[in-house]
This record gives structure tokens, sequence and C-alpha cells, in this order.
């Protein structure tokens, strides 16, 4: 039976791709693959790893740092407009979203906070 988090990642990719068509205009701009920032992790079906802490993206190309405040770090590929994937301990998959989040599919969502 899948887990609740396979279910979220799963419902979330669905929608993603049904959001593909509009979205493709606006991925013209860059406006979601815009990565490089600071975003704070928001619990939504499982806790966040870092209560409180921040995580920082840079990107250089299809390649992205993700870095905590505590300066553990993961490498990252941006796999199309719309996904990316985090290796080492992160090993995570996420869906960018329009309002500049992050939802990873270990149940932790990131919120780009404002410069």
């Amino acid at each position: 039976m899948p887990t609740k988090t396979s279910c979220l990642f799963l419902i979330g990719t669905l929608t993603a791709l049904a959001l593909s068509g509009p979205a493709k205009a606006q991925m013209q701009q860059g406006a979601r693959t815009d990565l490089a920032g600071v975003y704070r992790c928001e619990p939504d079906s499982s806790p966040c790893p870092w209560p409180g802490q921040t995580i920082a993206i840079t990107r250089t190309g299809p390649n992205l740092e993700l870095r905590n405040d505590e300066g553990s770090f993961a490498d990252g590929k941006l796999t199309s407009d719309i996904t990316l994937s985090a290796n080492r301990s992160w090993d995570a998959l996420g869906i960018i979203f329009p309002d500049h989040s992050i939802q990873w599919s270990n149940g932790t969502k990131w919120r780009k906070q404002s410069p």
C-alpha cells in the first residue's frame, strides 16, 4: 500500500502535469526556474529536518547546490521546467510551484523567502 507521502507526491506530480500547458508561457520567461535564493522549510506531511532554519539554493545551469544554515549541503539538478532532484543524504525529488515553493517527496515544503 502506498504511503501518505508517496500519494501526496503523486498528486502533486499529476497536478503539475495538468498545469504544464498554461505554465509553459511562464516557464519561457524563467519565472519558475529562478530557484536561486533562500527558502524556509514548512512542515507538510512530514516535519522539517531543520526546524526554523533556512536553506539556500545556488544554481549554475541545471546544477544546484542546496545548503542549510548549518553548512550541510547536497548537490541537485533541475530535471525539467518544474522538477528537481537532490542527492546525497537529502535524496529527494521536488516539484516547483508557481508560488516559488518546492514540494519535496520527503513530505516537506520549502517556501522562497522575499529578498
